[in-house]
């Protein structure tokens, strides 16, 4: 090989290249380790349309970050995002947007840190959403997997009852079911009192959550998409007055990058997502929440403002499914949550506004109890209302799910141990099918329920 010295050009024989060739043989996985080392958390996807991409980092120092993606029908021509420098003053999180994507393609994707790239031993890939409507082309089929009540051990802070942060393998076994997109449901890190009352504490049991070796497999290559419940926006069961609130969602908004952040011109979390024929409202079920235990005054767990938006937009979808994900159950009548049987007059509010504007398709979807179950409500001169609870992944289970009443409860539908819930949309155009299924932490599967697009008309 050529070898230039003190202006000269010469070669160097295959015994003086060694200590070269072994030095580099050395050097270069060391380097990819090196910046390996600075990754503190994912890469997480997070909305994915079908012109855009997020893509969610997060470094152990403040570095330069960015990342790469090519079609993997064309790996030869490669794309780019902006470079973002992260900042402690933000937790050193980014959310890097893949701009150049095309609809319905399978993309590969690479992380650079201070301008190095990061190697995984597991694939880094997403697929943006297909166009369909106006085609021949009937509706996607796609699943997406549910959960909530996400506890993770921190050394000096455990908790010292209730079996919280254990089974992490339930990840792997999300994982391995290939899901197109995740929804969670809420308490997706517990704060605790060290964490809860300074912005410095939120952050950083954000990030302790988000860094769990078993859940990144999962984060590279599924879609992830949240609302939040009482835990991981303060302290036990805390509502509009929760002083911190602002720090909390300061926190969401870094570690979740989903499509928008509250509604109607207010401040919160709720937003709406598109997925085939499906569309998603994810509901705000805290920053507006009056205390559970106030005698006066206005009972709501939403606010006049969040409905309002809910209706007009459930009114205004044309998807076939409307899922509606809420931290708190939506149907049962068992108090022995947040549940909205403690403020009644708000969840007579939506069903009847719903009922009335003939809005069809509506499941609900929730977490919060430590337990899953499928609760179905029936109206009369009309369709049934759905609700699917999926809860806990890794926080304490409700083992007396069984014997705790809810008149609403589908037969055989109680599990309390830790599990996770997938919806499967599919079948032809005009006949569309959900599949809704719980599995325990090992990914098999305890039931399944077909609820048919007649059957929600």
């Amino acid at each position: 090989m050529p070898h230039v010295f003190s202006g000269m050009v010469t070669t160097l024989s295959p015994y003086r290249m060694l200590p070269f060739l072994l030095a580099a043989a050395l050097f270069i996985p060391a380097l990819l380790h090196a910046q390996q080392s600075v990754l503190q958390a994912g890469p997480m996807l997070g909305h994915l349309d079908m012109q855009e991409a997020r893509i969610w980092i997060q470094t152990k120092s403040e570095a330069d970050v960015y990342v790469t993606y090519r079609d993997s029908s064309q790996p030869s021509e490669a794309f780019r995002t902006r470079t973002i420098r992260t900042s402690e003053a933000t937790a050193c999180t980014a959310t890097l947007v893949a701009d150049r994507v095309r609809p319905g393609r399978t993309y590969l994707y690479d992380v650079h840190i201070n301008g190095k790239a990061c190697r995984f031993d597991y694939p880094t890939r997403f697929r943006t959403q297909p166009v369909w409507k106006w085609r021949p082309d009937p509706p996607p089929t796609y699943t997406i997997a549910l959960g909530s009540c996400f506890y993770v051990n921190e050394e000096g802070f455990e908790r010292s009852t209730g079996n919280y942060g254990s089974d992490y393998e339930i990840m792997t076994a999300i994982h391995a079911a290939r899901p197109d997109f995740m929804l969670w449901l809420g308490d997706n890190t517990y704060l605790r009192e060290p964490d809860w009352n300074s912005r410095t504490g939120i952050l950083h049991r954000y990030t302790h959550t988000r860094s769990l070796p078993e859940l990144q497999p999962l984060l590279a290559s599924t879609a992830h998409y949240a609302i939040w419940d009482d835990h991981d926006y303060g302290p036990n069961d805390a509502d509009r007055s929760w002083w911190g609130k602002y720090n909390a969602l300061e926190a969401f908004r870094l570690f979740w990058p989903n499509p928008s952040y509250g509604v109607m011109d207010r401040p919160g979390i709720a937003t709406s997502f598109e997925a085939g024929d499906v569309q998603f409202f994810l509901l705000d079920d805290r920053y507006y929440r009056a205390a559970n235990n106030r005698k006066d005054g206005e009972r709501t767990i939403l606010g006049n403002e969040q409905i309002e938006w809910l209706i007009d937009a459930l009114s205004s979808s044309t998807a076939t499914f409307k899922i509606i994900a809420i931290g708190s159950q939506f149907l049962t009548d068992n108090v022995r949550k947040e549940c909205f049987a403690r403020m009644p007059e708000e969840r007579r509010k939506i069903i009847d506004m719903i009922t009335r504007n003939g809005i069809k398709g509506v499941l609900f979807v929730s977490g919060d109890i430590h337990a899953a179950e499928l609760s179905r409500l029936d109206r009369p001169d009309t369709y049934p209302l759905y609700e699917f609870t999926c809860s806990s992944l890794t926080a304490g289970a409700n083992t007396g799910i069984n014997d705790q009443s809810n008149t609403f409860r589908v037969p055989g539908t109680a599990v309390g141990q830790h599990n996770f819930g997938t919806i499967t949309v599919g079948g032809p155009s005009k006949k569309r099918v959900l599949t809704l299924r719980v599995f325990d932490k090992s990914g098999r599967e305890l039931w399944n329920r077909v609820i048919t697009e007649g059957e929600l008309q």
